[in-house]
């Protein structure tokens, strides 16, 4: 049976072709590295096609990979089938030539590191093309400043040593120290990559309200970077040496999973895949999930397929990796892996059954709005920025129970209820879904006929969590989001929410908080003056009308 070499075969005859496919014929010993008739075959064709060849053989001897590469490097293919899962090693071991007498590169040891080989092995080779000195290294279980253990340079003797014992030995270990690690059953472990041009402030925000919503989406973070660049690298974000490092880190924290704190470009995420073994998403990704988690309704259930399509879209790369990784667990909720796993022309009737469905109930929606306005009853919107309180002073001004939680986006679907002022003014208020920085633009899009709501509204109240360090950041987030929906010419009142867990006297925006009203949601008793401001200014805008 004909076995397929890997990498760069161009420019080769055909009888090399066969020699270099004979390779995988070699069996070797579990415990050794690689025989001495393997190796010298291994040196002899490299001598004469002037490029590395590197094998990639498992833990029962059998070679599962030949790669040809160039004179300096080779490129080790995705290995399907061996996947280092945390706490364990590949399965698969590295031995490889060098046209020279030159240790382990620093590609070598970055491979050996990011795919978690069991061991690295470069044969140099001597000026008269016979195997020369042997370099190796391994993984070092642990957090330690250089991840992997370079040994003492060797000879095509010491390629029978037993280093499968030392191999299970390192995974054992990793194993243990893994266990320490080991969050709930069931939850990721996330490492958090902020990329910025702008200032480091926003930067260390940014990612703090990241960390906010992997917690919503029950992943657990165990570590965060943040670089500042000039500009950011168009295929790895952080560029390639440092996208290096930091998922050595990852590694070594025993994450399960990369999250980019901003939207992966089609071409970002083919890159980024193709160079680690791990999942990775980007900030749109978690938003979507958590919207899929979230959705209850039937209408918002349809936005949220449909804004994950649309995401999706662009990305789809047939026979690639970075499909899978992108749409296991996190990021393809809702919609869920097999339908994401399908071609480009499914997904495109997807999106154009969802957006009839979207349609139609957009219908139902006008209907509604007209029995509402035939009943000529005034509507106040409720607004803000997501888990800053709207369905708690929703509940509490109308005696209701809509599901109010301490997480971001714990409610998706709008809610109405009808509320009666002391002078008998009757009125509808409206909690909407809450609004992020960056919103990602599907959603926007998906979520445009709910946004919509609020163009009906009389009153607008823009709720404020004064609690959250970042008030004032999220403050305009929401009022940029209005300003896009052509929302700012509406009546608009503050309601500065959370004054319980705030001191007052010593808090330094004084001039905003005289802007708006003061309340805590929780707090029926607080919420008398910003009934008689609402009251006042319904009757305002009636006489204006």
């Amino acid at each position: 049976m004909k076995k397929k070499l890997y990498g760069n075969t161009s420019g080769l005859r055909n009888i090399q072709i066969k020699e270099l496919e004979n390779l995988y014929i070699f069996s070797t010993p579990p415990e050794c590295i690689a025989i001495q008739e393997l190796a010298a075959s291994l040196v002899k064709m490299s001598h004469e096609i002037r490029r590395q060849i590197g094998l990639l053989i498992d833990r029962s001897g059998k070679v599962i990979y030949v790669i040809i590469g160039e004179p300096r490097k080779i490129v080790i293919p995705v290995t399907s089938g061996y996947m280092a899962l945390p706490g364990k090693l590949k399965g698969l071991r590295l031995i490889h030539t060098h046209l020279k007498d030159e240790p382990l590169t620093r590609d070598d040891l970055t491979d050996l590191a990011l795919l978690r080989l069991d061991y690295i092995t470069a044969v140099c080779i001597s000026q008269d093309g016979k195997p020369g000195i042997i370099y190796s290294a391994h993984i070092l279980p642990g957090e330690n400043s250089d991840p992997y253990q370079i040994l003492e340079p060797a000879t095509i003797q010491d390629l029978n040593m037993d280093c499968l014992v030392q191999i299970l030995a390192l995974e054992s270990e990793l194993t243990k120290k893994n266990s320490l690690y080991k969050p709930e059953s069931g939850r990721e472990t996330a490492f958090l990559i902020n990329a910025t041009t702008s200032s480091p402030r926003d930067a260390y925000s940014s990612i703090e309200e990241l960390k906010e919503l992997c917690k919503t989406s029950g992943i657990n973070v165990i570590g965060t970077a943040v670089q500042r660049r000039k500009t950011i690298d168009p295929k790895f974000v952080v560029g390639k040496g440092k996208l290096s490092n930091l998922i050595i880190q990852a590694i070594q924290k025993y994450a399960t999973l990369l999250v980019f704190d901003r939207e992966l470009s089609a071409s970002q995420i083919r890159s980024i895949t193709d160079f680690v073994e791990m999942k990775v998403i980007d900030r749109t990704q978690l938003i979507l999930d958590i919207f899929a988690k979230q959705a209850k309704s039937r209408e918002g259930k349809f936005q949220v397929e449909l804004a994950q399509m649309e995401y999706l879209l662009p990305r789809l790369i047939t026979k690639n990796t970075a499909m899978s990784r992108l749409t296991g667990g996190i990021g393809g909720r809702g919609p869920g892996e097999t339908k994401l796993e399908i071609n480009r022309r499914r997904v495109n009737e997807r999106i154009n059954r969802l957006k009839k469905e979207i349609v139609k109930i957009r219908k139902q929606r006008s209907q509604q709005k007209s029995r509402r306005k035939r009943k000529d009853l005034p509507i106040i919107s409720i607004v803000g920025y997501t888990n800053v309180g709207k369905s708690t002073l929703l509940n509490t001004l109308t005696q209701s129970k809509i599901i109010a939680a301490d997480r971001l986006f714990a409610t998706l679907d709008p809610s109405s209820r009808r509320l009666r002022f002391p002078k008998d003014t009757e009125v509808i208020i409206t909690d909407t879904v809450g609004f992020i920085r960056n919103l990602p633009k599907e959603l926007m899009e998906a979520f445009n006929a709910t946004l919509e709501e609020l163009l009906d509204a009389n009153v607008i109240l823009h709720v404020i969590d004064i609690s959250n360090p970042r008030y004032q950041q999220q403050k305009n987030s929401v009022e940029k989001i209005l300003k896009s929906l052509k929302l700012d010419g509406i009546p608009t009142l503050y309601v500065f929410n959370k004054i319980d867990r705030v001191d007052l006297d010593s808090f330094d925006d004084k001039w905003l908080l005289n802007q708006g009203i003061l309340v805590s949601a929780i707090q029926k008793e607080t919420l008398k003056p910003l009934v008689e401001k609402l009251e006042s200014m319904i009757i305002i805008e009636k006489i204006r009308c």
